[in-house]
């Protein structure tokens, strides 16, 4: 008996049925305007200048009317003749945080932002060589349809590392209209509307480290090699420098980077940002990175197998909804988290066995939670602190930008929105549920729960923890869970005849 039904469709979905093809484009041609006016209209609000943004607290939550929708394609015209655009991306996000996208002409731009541009669904809901005989969803109708992409018309920039092209972030869509249910961004957006609903926004920005290595002689399924050595922090700054350049005139600004620990590991900051601007600053600079390093003979990865190397850090506050005060700063002055921000963690802790399956979503990426451990046991405590880097969750209460926590659980393989969207998903459980969670010692020190949360070392008990999360589990969707789950278990089955590193490397690379 097929399974697909169970792996992918929630029962008050009514989208993804098993529809005639002639049935299904009569539907897209009476929801296309469905769609085009509930998600034209309702795009997010960037910069004026498409080419130049360097306001790093955009506002992007505001709503754009039809006389809006008009100035903003209208500036869109300008800078295609301006740059003498040939072709505009359609980009959209995989499961794993890769961008995948269709290329149009410039010349049908304006036709296409309001019809959309349609797309194999297998593109996004991606999975290695997954074998017919355990992945039936795979002949399901649904998942072989189509998707149409809808692009964010604020998100329009010209790429300054791809020859007269520019992209645009987009939203996907079933073919009947409505949002795709495995979509990240789509759940991401769904989770900061539930923050805004009970009051709050959140601040935030990713910390990513990645490493640039030499071009391969030999790539391929079994062996891999890199001739040329690993470049140090002193050599090779045009191109890092045109790396920052190029984020910036996307719209991603750069705080600073640096090469940590060893040669070829860079760590790239961005600025602070509310909304979903950070996860789509970071999906940027997955493609943008390897693009650039493309030209200076260099490939980049995400995926070290040491798992050493390849933090994906969300520093992140909650403020009030009009963006005007930082909930976790304490009044008095003094450096310490305020009551909402202990709620606030409270749930990260809670969830965090569940999080870090979602944001360390590969066997290698999970080494990292014990690098500094002699004890090697089932699962490592979730600690926090006050600016204590070695905690897993760590609370900055100084500089500029007032008290924050780093989510240290994730890995820069994982996927930016899932990121983002499950660390509001765990802090707003802890708003709504958490009472008096982080009672401890001197608050002046470092204190950890008296029974602290366990975060599993391996995938497989991570799997099982994400299942068992009832909260998590209502708030990304079944029909997400279901399917990441499937993936990552296929994944484990895989490891053994497709080695985690090859697999990892040819697919982020």
């Amino acid at each position: 008996m097929n399974n697909e039904e169970d792996l992918l469709q929630e029962d008050s979905t009514k989208d993804e049925g098993n529809e005639t093809e002639a049935n299904s484009m009569h539907k897209l041609r009476k929801t296309r305007k469905k769609v085009t006016k509930s998600h034209v209209y309702s795009t997010e609000v960037g910069e004026m200048d498409i080419s130049n943004s360097n306001d790093c607290m955009r506002d992007s939550s505001q709503i754009l009317t039809p006389p809006q929708l008009s100035s903003r394609m209208k500036h869109i015209r300008q800078a295609m003749a301006k740059n003498r655009l040939q072709f505009v991306r359609f980009e959209a996000t995989d499961l794993h945080g890769v961008s995948r996208f269709k290329t149009i002409p410039a010349h049908f731009f304006q036709e296409k932002v309001s019809q959309g541009v349609c797309m194999p669904r297998g593109y996004l809901e991606v999975m290695p060589n997954p074998k017919d005989n355990e992945m039936n969803h795979l002949r399901a109708t649904c998942f072989n349809s189509d998707i149409v992409l809808m692009p964010e018309v604020s998100t329009f920039r010209v790429l300054p590392w791809a020859e007269r092209t520019a992209r645009v972030i987009c939203d996907t869509f079933t073919v009947t209209g409505e949002p795709l249910l495995t979509s990240p961004r789509y759940i991401a957006k769904r989770q900061l509307s539930q923050l805004q609903a009970s009051g709050f926004s959140l601040l935030s920005a990713f910390i990513y480290d990645f490493c640039i290595f030499g071009v391969p002689e030999i790539l391929n399924s079994k062996t891999i090699s890199f001739p040329a050595s690993t470049f140090f922090n002193n050599h090779d700054q045009p191109f890092m420098q045109e790396l920052v350049d190029g984020l910036y005139h996307t719209g991603a600004n750069v705080e600073s980077f640096s090469s940590p620990t060893r040669p070829g590991q860079m760590e790239i900051c961005f600025l602070p940002e509310f909304g979903i601007s950070s996860a789509d600053n970071a999906f940027t600079l997955r493609t943008g990175v390897k693009e650039v390093a493309s030209k200076y003979n260099y490939i980049t990865s995400f995926f070290i197998e040491t798992g050493l190397c390849n933090s994906g850090v969300l520093s992140h506050s909650i403020w009030d909804v009009d963006r005007k005060k930082n909930m976790f700063c304490s009044s008095s002055g003094t450096e310490q988290i305020t009551i909402t921000g202990k709620k606030w963690l409270a749930g990260l802790l809670k969830h965090s066995a569940a999080l870090s399956c979602l944001m360390a979503p590969a066997v290698s990426c999970r080494k990292r939670y014990s690098k500094d451990r002699k004890d090697l046991k089932e699962s490592v405590p979730a600690t926090w602190g006050y600016n204590d880097n070695s905690c897993i969750f760590n609370i900055k209460c100084h500089g500029e930008k007032g008290t924050r926590i780093e989510n240290k659980l994730g890995s820069a393989t994982a996927n930016p929105y899932l990121v983002l969207a499950a660390t509001v998903a765990a802090g707003l459980d802890g708003l709504h549920t958490s009472d008096e969670v982080l009672a401890g010692p001197d608050e002046s020190t470092d204190f950890y729960q008296e029974e602290p949360s366990e975060i599993p070392l391996k995938l497989e008990d991570a799997l099982v923890a994400l299942e068992e999360d009832q909260c998590l589990r209502q708030a990304l969707g079944e029909t997400f869970i279901r399917y990441f789950v499937v993936m990552k278990k296929y994944e484990l089955e895989s490891e053994e005849r497709d080695a985690e590193r090859n697999k990892f490397l040819e697919y982020f690379i």
